[in-house]
């Protein structure tokens, strides 16, 4: 795709907003999943799978998404995403049964990683070099702002028309999104589409991306980060003083999206994404060590989730930074969607794992061995980078 001589920023919001679609497939389950039982009452505690199912596909597919999607086109994986997503929740909304229930929401994981994966991508594509660090920023707080809007629009709605009202309104979002992109994007220029992937070729279609210190340089911090983002959300909570647990825990994420666009924007300007993630995960590091001399404390959960803004939004911008052409960065996002993925699987039961056999300093100790993992990781792949920049 061509270089571009200025920011296209309604369509940079617009595709943004395709990014908040797809995140609320995971936040509409989340803000209702104590109600979930009055769906589905007889369930148990197979519950669970209902938030869960959406990412099954990404850790499965995550990787090989971004060959598909480079093959099908970033335009029409992205509109083709959303209606496939608009489809399900409308679907959703009917009451099926839950098996039925489940199978939506492990079709809708496709239409999440078609999104997360071409969503970027465009994003990177249509920006200039000088913006692409705010925009890619941006995008980085998808989760985040829609799980905001979900607590501030979505539950008063469940709470006055009831839980299904939340699919329907999905549903005509991501319709909504859908034609949107679909007009406002028909003169966005497109890169030449590759050839279609062999089925029996995509295992080893990983090794080249895997081995890649460039490709796989985003995934490999954000495999650390979400491990610790959605866990720590997750099990601090009962460390917080009742009266202010939940202002702090509305707080934490919007502590991470002010961090990541202002202070992670200006860094960008100084120094590499890598290195701004690298700076985020020692903060972060400081963040735990407070966190574990004063557990629960108001300011030390702020002051993490801060410090992980800077991950977040450097982990996005390292994409276009370290990848070239589109088809790298597309494959670049598909490895991070499947980081990501695994990241939010994994995370929460070894944190619950190591606070079950060490309380408090095991919840530390694992938290410093992530973060600091994830400093460590983004500094090999360097050293690898420059050793391949110097042998040529």
């Amino acid at each position: 795709m061509e270089v571009q001589t200025i920011t296209r920023w309604p369509l940079v919001v617009a595709v943004w907003a395709a990014g908040l679609g797809v995140a609320a497939q995971y936040g509409k389950i989340s803000v209702i999943f104590d109600r979930m039982a009055e769906l589905y009452p007889d369930v148990g505690a197979g519950i669970s799978f209902s938030v869960s199912f959406v990412g099954i596909v990404g850790i499965v597919l995550g990787l090989v998404a971004g060959l598909f999607v480079s093959s099908i086109g970033y335009r029409r994986s992205l509109v083709w995403a959303l209606w496939l997503g608009a489809a399900m929740s409308a679907l959703q909304a009917l009451h099926l049964p839950y098996g039925l229930f489940l199978f939506s929401r492990l079709i809708e994981g496709l239409s999440h990683l078609g999104v997360v994966v071409a969503g970027p991508t465009l994003m990177a594509a249509i920006s200039t070099p000088h913006h692409r660090g705010f925009v890619m920023s941006l995008w980085s707080t998808f989760f985040s702002v829609s799980f905001s809007l979900l607590i501030w629009f979505g539950l008063p709605l469940v709470a006055r028309f009831g839980l299904v009202s939340l699919f329907v309104a999905h549903a005509l979002v991501m319709a909504g999104l859908a034609l949107w992109l679909s007009r406002a994007m028909r003169d966005v220029p497109v890169p030449p589409r590759q050839p279609f992937p062999a089925l029996m070729a995509l295992p080893r279609l990983h090794l080249p991306v895997y081995r890649s210190a460039w490709q796989v340089a985003p995934a490999a911090g954000w495999l650390f980060y979400t491990c610790c983002f959605v866990a720590i959300l997750t099990v601090i909570p009962p460390y917080i003083p009742p009266e202010q647990r939940a202002a702090v825990l509305m707080a934490m994420p919007l502590a991470s999206i002010a961090t990541s666009m202002t202070l992670g924007v200006y860094l960008m300007r100084l120094m590499t994404a890598v290195k701004v993630a690298q700076l985020g995960f020692l903060l972060a590091a400081g963040g735990v060590i407070w966190l574990g001399s004063a557990p629960g404390d108001p300011l030390a959960c702020l002051a993490l989730s801060a410090a992980l803004g800077l991950v977040q939004g450097g982990s996005f911008a390292a994409v276009p930074q370290l990848n070239e052409s589109d088809e790298d960065r597309a494959q670049s996002n598909g490895a991070m969607a499947q980081a990501g993925n695994l990241g939010n699987s994994i995370g929460t039961p070894l944190m619950v794992l190591a606070l079950s056999l060490a309380g408090v300093p095991g919840l530390i100790a694992v938290l410093l061995v992530l973060l600091l993992g994830g400093f460590l990781v983004h500094q090999i792949l360097a050293w690898r980078r420059s050793a391949a920049v110097g042998a040529i």
